[in-house]
C-alpha cells in the first residue's frame, strides 16, 4: 500500500517509493529504496523534500496514533492545512516580491541579473507564442499574413535582451516545453536582436533584425506535410526543404509595409559567403547584411536542435562548429556573435579543474572565458553533488573551465532534461537568495 507522509515521519525500515520534490531537492539517484541506516535517514530529513511516498508492503508503516494532527495522507490529499506544511517563510516572501517586480520590469530597460529576468522572459515567451501561433496557423490555412500582429513581440524581446542579454535565449535553450517551430523563431529573434545591439545598429535596424528572426522560416508552414522540416530537413540538400525560403518570401511580399531587410533575411539566410548556399548561390558582400547575420543565428539554433541524422550539440560545441565551417559565414559578424553568446554560452556543460561538471548559467561581460556556472556532479566520486554556484572570475586560478563536458556513461538524465533541471534550480536558488 502506498502512503504519502511528511519526511518528519520517515523512519529506518520504511521503503521509499517516491520523493515529493524536484530532482535537485535530494541527494539520491534512486527514488525507490529501503531506508536502512541513520545516515540515509538524516540525508532525507536534511533535504528540501516536501515529503515522501512509502510502500508499506515492502517496509514499515507509520506507527498508529490517536492524534489527528499526525495523520498525514488525508490532510495532504484534501488540500487542507497540514502540520507538515510549513508556514509562509521569508524565502517564499522573497519569491513573491520577485514576481511582483516582473510586471514593472516589462517597462524597464535597466540591467538586471539573469535570475531576475528569467521570469519576465518566460512571460514574454508565452505571449509571443500565442501571437506567433496565430500567424503560423494563418499561413498554413493560406490566409494573408498580418505581420503587425507579431511586431510587439520584437519590442518585448528587445527590452528583455537589453535588461539581460542571456536570459531570454538561455530560457529558450534550457526549457523542454518549447515546440520546435516556436522555440526556433523566438530564439533566433533574441539572438538577432542581441547581435544587432552588439553591432551598434540603429534602433530601427535592431527592430527589423528581431522581426526577421521571428519570420525567417515562415515558409516552412507552406511545405507539403510529407516534408518533415523540423526533423529531417535541416542542413540537407532536399529541394522541397529549400523551397521554404521562396515560399516564405512570396508570402511576406504581400505586406507592402514590411521592411526590405526582413524580406532579404527570409530569402537569403541560407546563402553562404563562399557561394555554397541557396537559393541563388550568392557570395560575399552580395548577400545582404541582415541575411549574413541571420545565417549565423539560424545555424546556431539548428545545431542546438539537432537533425534526423545528428544529435543536438552542446551550446559550446555549436559555437565551435560554426567556427569550424571556414568560409561559410561572415568572419567579422561571427566574431561579434561569439562575443554576444560567449565561447561557453548559457546552457553549456563544462568540466572544471576540480573535476566537477557544471553548466554555464550566466555570462561574465568583463571576462567571457570565466562565466558563472552551476556545479552539480563530481567526476572524482562519480556522484551528484549539492548544486552550487561558482563565479569563475572570482575563483581566479583555483577553478576554471578545462573543456566541454563529456556526459556519456554517467547516470544522469538526458542532456535536455538535465539542462532544464540545472537552469531552473540555479534560478530558484538565486531568487531565494535575493
Amino acid at each position: 500500500m502506498l502512503k504519502q507522509i511528511p519526511i518528519t515521519q520517515l523512519e529506518i525500515g520504511m521503503f521509499v517509493h517516491k520523493f515529493e520534490g524536484g530532482w535537485f531537492d535530494h541527494p539520491f539517484w534512486k527514488a525507490k529504496f529501503l531506508v536502512e541506516d541513520a545516515d540515509k535517514l538524516a540525508a532525507i530529513k536534511d533535504s528540501r523534500l516536501r515529503g515522501v511516498v512509502i510502500d508499506t508492503s515492502k517496509g514499515k508503516d507509520v506507527a498508529p496514533t490517536h492524534n489527528p494532527a499526525s495523520a498525514p495522507a488525508p490532510a495532504l490529499a484534501s488540500g487542507a492545512s497540514s502540520p507538515a506544511s510549513p508556514p509562509a517563510s521569508a524565502a517564499s516572501s522573497r519569491v513573491r516580491s520577485i514576481r511582483q517586480r516582473t510586471a514593472a520590469q516589462l517597462d524597464s530597460n535597466q540591467p538586471v541579473s539573469l535570475a531576475a529576468e528569467v521570469e519576465t522572459a518566460a512571460r514574454i515567451a508565452d505571449q509571443a507564442r500565442e501571437r506567433l501561433g496565430k500567424t503560423f496557423i494563418d499561413a498554413r490555412l493560406g490566409k494573408a499574413l498580418d505581420v503587425r500582429k507579431v511586431e510587439p513581440v520584437v519590442s518585448d524581446i528587445l527590452a528583455s535582451v537589453r535588461r539581460n542579454p542571456q536570459a531570454f535565449s538561455g530560457l529558450m535553450r534550457c526549457k523542454l516545453k518549447n515546440e520546435d517551430i516556436f522555440r526556433h523563431a523566438l530564439s533566433v529573434s533574441a539572438l538577432m536582436v542581441a547581435l544587432a545591439d552588439r553591432m551598434r545598429l540603429t534602433g530601427g535596424e535592431v527592430h527589423n533584425c528581431g522581426l526577421a528572426g521571428l519570420l525567417l522560416d515562415i515558409g516552412v508552414n507552406y511545405l507539403p506535410p510529407a516534408v518533415d522540416a523540423w526533423a529531417g530537413g535541416r542542413g540537407q540538400k532536399d529541394p522541397r526543404w529549400e523551397a521554404h525560403v521562396l515560399l516564405g518570401y512570396r508570402a511576406l511580399q504581400n505586406d507592402d509595409a514590411l521592411p526590405q531587410a526582413v524580406l532579404d533575411a527570409c530569402l537569403f539566410h541560407h546563402e553562404r559567403m563562399d557561394g555554397g548556399g541557396y537559393p541563388q548561390r550568392r557570395a560575399g558582400d552580395d548577400i545582404p547584411l541582415v541575411a549574413r547575420m541571420a545565417a549565423i543565428c539560424d545555424s546556431f539554433e539548428f545545431l542546438l536542435a539537432g537533425t534526423a541524422g545528428r544529435a543536438p550539440l552542446d551550446p559550446a560545441a555549436a559555437v565551435a562548429e560554426l567556427r569550424a565551417q571556414t568560409g561559410a559565414f561572415d568572419e567579422e559578424i561571427l566574431h561579434l556573435f561569439i562575443e554576444t553568446v560567449g565561447l561557453y554560452p548559457v546552457g553549456a556543460f563544462v568540466e572544471l579543474t576540480s573535476r566537477k561538471l557544471a553548466m554555464v548559467i550566466d555570462e561574465n561581460r568583463k571576462d567571457p572565458m570565466r562565466p558563472v556556472v552551476q556545479a552539480f556532479y563530481s567526476l572524482e566520486t562519480r556522484e551528484r553533488i549539492l548544486p552550487h554556484r561558482i563565479a569563475l572570475a572570482e575563483a581566479k586560478d583555483r577553478e576554471r573551465i578545462v573543456g566541454i563536458a563529456d556526459l556519456g556513461g554517467l547516470e544522469l538524465p538526458a542532456d535536455a532534461q538535465l539542462r532544464e533541471l540545472v537552469f531552473l534550480s540555479a534560478c530558484r536558488n538565486a531568487a531565494v537568495a535575493a
